[in-house]
């Protein structure tokens, strides 16, 4: 093997080293490494007739202007559909003490349709119909602008209809596989 560039003189040749030993398949060290990258906690929640919420950490900003947030759901989740039919969601992004809230909206145990929303208090959102979790730091109701291919996800980019958020004093984030709480910070004036 030679470097590019240069005449063939110029070139010196490159010297491989022996190969890494690497796992057939690249999943678990990607889980072990992602479980190094804190997140924010949110609920995903859909109104509607395929009425779900969802607890997810595949979420952020994209963009101010216009503005943008995108999330991350498995094709085979059930809130993939219920986004797809709906064509809006609402990402609650969960205060320090909502921790049981994360884990009740991971349990499949739970009912179905908006019967899943009475033990945990919500408002409807004026502009998708979504619940808005009561105690969240923040809401934004979202319309899908477009979804993209992620793999075994769907990338649903989302144009922020509403927002809105409370004067919590800590958020819940997820860190090396378990839940954390940050506290607020005061303001610099």
């Amino acid at each position: 093997m030679v470097q590019a560039g240069g005449s063939p003189a110029e070139r010196t040749p490159l010297r491989r080293s022996a190969p890494a030993r690497r796992d057939p398949s690249p999943e678990p060290a990607l889980r072990q490494v992602m479980a190094q990258f804190a997140t924010g906690v949110t609920i995903l929640t859909v109104g509607g007739e395929g009425a779900h919420g969802m607890t997810a950490n595949a979420f952020t900003s994209v963009s101010l202007d216009p503005p943008l947030v995108l999330c991350c759901v498995s094709r085979a989740a059930r809130m993939h559909s219920s986004i797809v039919a709906a064509g809006s969601f609402a990402a609650n992004i969960l205060a320090s003490g909502q921790q049981h809230l994360s884990r009740y909206f991971t349990d499949w145990r739970r009912p179905d349709g908006m019967a899943q929303f009475e033990p945990v208090g919500c408002t409807v959102g004026a502009r998708t119909g979504a619940p808005l979790i009561t105690g969240a730091l923040a809401w934004l109701e979202c319309e899908v602008a477009e979804v993209l291919d992620g793999g075994d996800h769907s990338i649903f980019l989302g144009r922020v209809v509403a927002a809105a958020r409370e004067a919590g004093e800590g958020a819940l984030v997820f860190y090396d596989g378990g839940y954390h709480h940050v506290r607020g910070r005061a303001r610099a004036a």
